[in-house]
């Protein structure tokens, strides 16, 4: 749908006739339900604009959490190992398990379909040739998001049950799913606070001034709505 198509107009009216904003978490949540009228299950997103210059070390924003709600998404996940790990990923849900024919198979054919790849410390050899590939789409294991590890089962689980990965880009933002439109209001807010209240957490000491410039919450089809950053005090407290 374009920017200017009706759905668009009128959910734009209803964020008008809202005072616009900043709102707090839960009416910006309110009004994501609201203005959701897409034939289908749209994705809710946070934008936050972050107070740091990432191409400092020291300033880099980075890490995981786990929505108490999930995604809404069924997470596809490639688990890289020898064999003895193999059978204990795949017990535990996930997709795809193995090695040489998956790194082949990335290799040759530039096969990319999963959401997050988990490997074991002692393949990271074999795995890092496929760092071209895997790296520009963000799907390279690292130790830092959790995703090089011997505990194959309950990371697999984890991922399954909701764990998401985020990464502040060149320009300070941070962009993340927390949910689908579908959610209830109370599922939304739980999933956005404890998003909102982990990358708080990280906050880097080198960071002056403002930490989160703006917040917006939004859907697929949907305008972005303004979310109050002095919400956020209230989650960390």
């Amino acid at each position: 749908m374009a920017k200017n198509g009706k759905r668009y107009k009128q959910a734009r009216a209803a964020l008008e006739e809202a005072g616009g904003g900043p709102f707090d978490i839960p009416e910006a949540v309110h009004l994501i339900k609201q203005t959701a009228t897409a034939n289908f299950d749209e994705s809710v997103d946070l934008d936050l604009r972050l107070g740091v210059d990432p191409r400092h070390a020291d300033q880099m924003v980075r890490g995981t959490v786990v929505l108490p709600n999930g995604t809404g998404k069924e997470t596809r996940v490639l688990v890289l190992a020898n064999e003895a790990k193999q059978a204990e990923a795949e017990e535990a849900g996930a997709d795809y398990a193995g090695l040489d024919q998956y790194i082949e198979k990335i290799q040759s054919e530039n096969w990319t379909d999963f959401d997050i790849v988990i490997a074991t410390p002692d393949v990271m050899g074999q795995v890092g040739r496929l760092g071209r590939i895997l790296g520009p789409r963000g799907l390279m294991p690292n130790p830092k998001s959790g995703t090089v590890t011997m505990d194959v089962a309950d990371t697999v689980k984890e991922v399954k049950a909701g764990k998401i990965d985020f990464r502040v880009d060149k320009q300070g933002n941070l962009h993340t799913t927390v949910g689908r439109a579908s959610f209830s209001e109370d599922e939304l807010a739980e999933n956005a606070e404890a998003f909102l209240r982990e990358v708080m957490r990280l906050r880097p000491a080198s960071s002056k001034g403002a930490y989160v410039r703006s917040i917006t919450m939004s859907t697929t089809m949907g305008p972005p709505i303004p979310v109050n950053r002095s919400a956020i005090l209230s989650i960390v407290r």
